[in-house]
């Protein structure tokens, strides 16, 4: 009895913490464990200044939730000049063992810096486009309140591959050119030389400091202090939907203001019960 009571406690300890994607007070807490599970194993790319989530982490979301991918369809679209696959994938749902969502995605080795890659390369990123673009689809909410872009990083180098067409401009021909009569010396007025203007030294132009977003630290305190009780549904809303504007002085005045909105809710309630 004693064993059996043991071994439960055993499987009970190092069992996973799964969530419930329909409640969303779980998917917050998800929130805040995706920010830090990303963040260390470094599963993003920053693009421009954003920082945008690699395909892993957005299966390790999916995972966490009983969503995973299954590819539907690959389909080979190649000709005698190009190498395209199309790939479908699936997210079936552990639990209910229903289809949840789906993702469609196209690889071409036309794209800038795929020109010499394999046809099996060509189909792998295929799939793996899919893979994210069907987790986009369902749980981009939950990758920005994590304090990331909403977009799978390999959706973002597909984007930055396009080839921009070069329009040609029409070459006009050059105007012939003009026969300059010689004049005597004689003829030329003398004029006398004029002084030497001094320019005036331009203005030096102030260059403007880049903006300093907020750190993936301060965004996960205010969204640690987002999931305090008092806080509403809808404040938390906006605040998460702003989250990736803010820069570090706006996001140092947030959490000040959380913690104040905090502290003053929760001394009401005290004082009232």
């Amino acid at each position: 009895m004693n064993q059996a009571s043991n071994e439960e406690k055993v499987v009970k300890k190092n069992k996973i913490e799964s969530f419930d994607i329909s409640r969303s007070d779980e998917t917050m807490h998800l929130a805040v464990d995706l920010a830090k599970f990303i963040k260390e194993n470094r599963l993003y790319q920053n693009i421009q200044g954003k920082e945008y989530v690699n395909v892993e982490g957005w299966q390790y979301a999916g995972s966490r939730l009983g969503i995973l991918p299954v590819v539907d369809e690959l389909t080979n679209m190649s000709d005698s000049t190009e190498i395209k696959y199309l790939a479908k994938v699936n997210l079936l749902n552990l639990r209910t063992e229903q289809i949840v969502g789906a993702g469609f995605a196209i690889c071409s080795n036309k794209e800038q810096g795929r020109k010499y890659y394999q046809e099996y390369a060509i189909a792998s990123m295929a799939q793996t486009r899919a893979i994210g673009k069907a987790y986009r689809n369902i749980l981009a909410w939950i990758i920005r309140a994590a304090g990331y872009e909403p977009t799978p990083a390999e959706e973002m180098d597909y984007q930055g591959n396009v080839t921009e067409q070069k329009v040609e401009q029409p070459v006009k021909p050059a105007a012939p050119a003009k026969t300059m009569k010689a004049v005597p010396a004689d003829a030329v007025p003398v004029e006398p030389t004029p002084a030497p203007v001094v320019a005036a030294a331009p203005a030096p132009v102030a260059e403007e400091a880049p903006v300093k977003y907020a750190t993936a630290k301060q965004k996960e305190e205010i969204i640690r202090l987002l999931n305090n009780p008092v806080i509403t549904r809808q404040e938390k809303t906006k605040m998460l939907l702003n989250i990736n504007k803010l820069d570090e002085e706006r996001a140092k005045q947030s959490i000040v203001k959380l913690k104040k909105v905090i502290e003053d809710r929760e001394h009401d309630q005290s004082a009232a019960a």
